[in-house]
């Protein structure tokens, strides 16, 4: 174990654990002052300078780890402020086994809401919305793109398309999509959502407040209502470091058809 010997700030030198380049040394001892407690989320570093003439590296070498670090969210740079350590992010879990929107599920949990509209209105389908929504020749979609917030804190972009018959007028959506659909009698039953990894790319980062190829939860789900008809076709992404996804699985019934 290191010897840290007092708070980042003190005066003296820094002693960097052993093994591996420079760089990857600072960027341990850095991670290790802040799980020990010896910095705290919104802690300011010393300069690069500063911490340069500590560790008595390149600066180089401490812009490579910081820039690492800030790649990985441990730290965060403000302009014309310096870098701090960033504050830890609230994780959200949501279950698998209902069918809810994100405004119902956030409820559930206490947690006050809001989004931030990036796209709303009626299009020309893409062949994709077109496929899944089974729209017909000349029908429009209606979209509505938002970022999903608590606090000032982004949880997920959500891409929303629903056929213009089942949604004419996409103003009307003011917090909850299903809340509206309730009210027309076009709420789903059920919902189909397949949930893989993804890196963020760099328009999504930045809306998400994280590093471009952060780790990101791309989820697709196409919800349908009880005549089996596809109602809503939504790509959302979610940040990977604030959003746990649950399932209780149950024991089988024990059936051995097709067994060896």
């Amino acid at each position: 174990m290191t010897d840290f010997g007092g708070n980042i700030f003190a005066g003296g030198p820094v002693i960097l654990p052993p093994g591996g380049p420079l760089y990857l040394q600072l960027k341990r001892w850095i991670v290790e002052s802040i799980s020990r407690g010896l910095i705290n989320p919104g802690d300011a570093l010393p300069s690069e300078r500063d911490l340069a003439l500590r560790a008595e590296v390149s600066r180089v070498t401490v812009r490579k780890a910081v820039q690492q670090l800030v790649q990985d969210g441990v730290l965060v740079q403000r302009h014309g402020s310096g870098t701090f350590v960033a504050p830890p992010a609230q994780r959200v879990e949501q279950s698998l086994s209902q069918l809810t929107s994100f405004t119902e599920d956030m409820a559930r949990r206490g947690m006050a809401v809001r989004a931030e509209w990036l796209e709303r209105g009626l299009y020309i389908p893409s062949p994709e919305e077109t496929v899944v929504l089974g729209l017909g020749s000349g029908e429009k979609v209606a979209r509505i793109n938002r970022l999903r917030l608590t606090g000032d804190t982004p949880l997920a972009i959500e891409r929303a398309s629903l056929a213009a018959t089942i949604l004419p007028d996409p103003l009307a959506i003011k917090d909850s999509l299903y809340k509206h659909l309730d009210k027309t009698g076009n709420r789903p039953v059920r919902a189909i959502q397949r949930i893989r990894a993804a890196n963020l790319g760099e328009e999504d980062a930045l809306r998400l407040q994280v590093p471009v190829g952060s780790a990101g939860l791309s989820i697709e789900r196409t919800s349908y209502l009880a005549s089996g008809r596809v109602i809503e076709y939504t790509r959302s992404i979610y940040r990977g470091d604030t959003y746990d996804f649950v399932a209780e699985l149950r024991l089988g019934d024990g059936s051995t058809k097709g067994a060896a």
